[in-house]
């Protein structure tokens, strides 16, 4: 019988445990931190077997990794919804979506836990944001060049990616260590982005 070590790793699809174990793995890790993060307490958790576990996911390095894409895929399609909501009017898609942001990682419990040293969070997952982060970025600022594009702006590809890459870089930053409110940052990050993009603002900042 083979090991649970040597079991096959999951597909990024997984079966219909995936998802609630990558829920139960981000739950445990805010409330108890990483280390308290094992194959037999999620199995425990989510009411299967380890060797459940193990096919689901693969190892402890590949639900790191699962986590978070699950929570990536939330902010990408908080962003969605917002150029979805404002069609014909840019600084307004990138407010709402820059806002959501904000919002939503100030209620998430994965990047409060990895942030907060309060909760015992191992720095294993630390890379995955940090010295790792750049599949996460690519798909984020890819999502938002094709985007923005869509609404023609007077400016190249390669420079409107610049002015995406700035701005998606500034959220993150403000993620892990907010300095104002989710709705005045927004409005700061739009009115700035409008200004580089050749998009007319009124009012200036609605925040002032």
């Amino acid at each position: 019988m083979p090991t649970m070590s040597a079991a096959l790793p999951a597909t990024s699809e997984g079966g219909q445990h995936r998802r609630p174990i990558i829920t139960a793995a981000i739950e445990l890790t805010a409330r108890s931190g990483w280390s308290a993060v094992t194959m037999a307490r999620l199995a425990e958790l989510v009411g299967v077997s380890r060797q459940t576990v193990y096919n689901e996911i693969g190892s402890k390095n590949a639900l790191a990794e699962a986590m978070v894409a699950h929570e990536l895929d939330r902010f990408l399609s908080v962003v969605g919804a917002a150029f979805d909501r404002h069609e014909d009017d840019l600084v307004e898609a990138m407010y709402e979506a820059v806002r959501s942001v904000l919002e939503l990682a100030d209620d998430n419990t994965l990047l409060r836990a990895i942030a907060s040293a309060t909760h015992g969070t191992a720095p294993e997952l630390l890379p995955l944001l940090t010295t790792q982060a750049g599949t996460l970025l690519t798909q984020a600022k890819t999502m938002l060049v094709a985007r923005v594009e869509a609404y023609r702006p007077a400016l190249t590809e390669a420079q409107i990616a610049v002015v995406i890459d700035l701005v998606v870089r500034t959220v993150l930053s403000h993620v892990m260590q907010p300095s104002d409110t989710p709705a005045r940052t927004a409005d700061a990050l739009a009115w700035v982005a409008a200004r580089v993009l050749g998009v007319d603002v009124a009012p200036p900042l609605r925040h002032a």
